[in-house]
């Protein structure tokens, strides 16, 4: 696990060819030879990092979300309190966890010059949680999951929170924040939850419109 951590920390930052097999030992403090005996070579040790990815992430929406396969809450008051559990607990993680610097680093890398590892992580957490979340939000609103409208929403959602890890140094400059801690947390949560609050407001009140016309 070692080498599969060093891989994701230094494939994230100096990219993977920019990394060499060297550097992953060293930073594992392992063996070199170890990395072809596991892991068949830098390519192999670059899926079984996706591959972590795909895991921890899985474990984490896991806990909000619920199973990928599981039915949606049974009402819509459910729903949104679902809905605000998974803001709060990804604000936890992705903004607050040093874990998800990496994790995040290693992705963006992926994004930009897509490999077979960003096809395991799309399978493996994207697409599902999307569906997932999309799905919680039809319940929610009673806006088709599948819809182009709720898997935009959904994308936003999520973005608002990616971007306080991606712009974590211009976030803390521009707030005055010398860290982004649990206090620090408690107010991206307030703010995205605010956010999140609003639009099923504007959902609520379109509905509204809509039965009395």
């Amino acid at each position: 696990m070692a080498l599969v951590h060093a891989a994701l920390k230094l494939f994230g930052r100096q990219g993977f060819d920019g990394t060499s097999t060297r550097e992953i030992a060293a930073e594992a403090k392992a063996n070199i030879g170890s990395i072809a005996y596991h892991f068949g070579g830098k390519e192999g040790l670059r899926a079984a990092a996706a591959d972590f990815i795909v895991e921890t992430i899985q474990g984490i929406a896991g806990q909000a979300l619920g199973a990928t396969q599981a039915a949606a809450p049974a009402t819509p008051e459910a729903a949104r309190a679902q809905l605000f559990a998974a803001l709060e607990r990804m604000v936890g993680f992705v903004v607050v966890s040093p874990q998800a610097g990496e994790i995040v680093q290693f992705v963006l890398r992926e994004l930009s010059h897509p490999t077979a590892a960003l096809d395991r992580i799309y399978a493996g957490v994207f697409e599902p949680t999307h569906r997932r979340l999309c799905q919680i939000w039809e319940q929610a609103t009673g806006e088709p999951a599948e819809s182009e409208a709720t898997k935009l929403t959904v994308f936003t959602m999520i973005g608002q929170v990616i971007y306080f890890r991606i712009g974590r140094e211009a976030v803390m400059r521009r707030m005055g924040w010398r860290e982004i801690g649990n206090e620090e947390a408690a107010k991206v949560v307030a703010a995205t939850t605010g956010n999140l609050r609003a639009m099923l407001a504007s959902r609520d009140a379109r509905a509204g419109k809509k039965g009395k016309s």
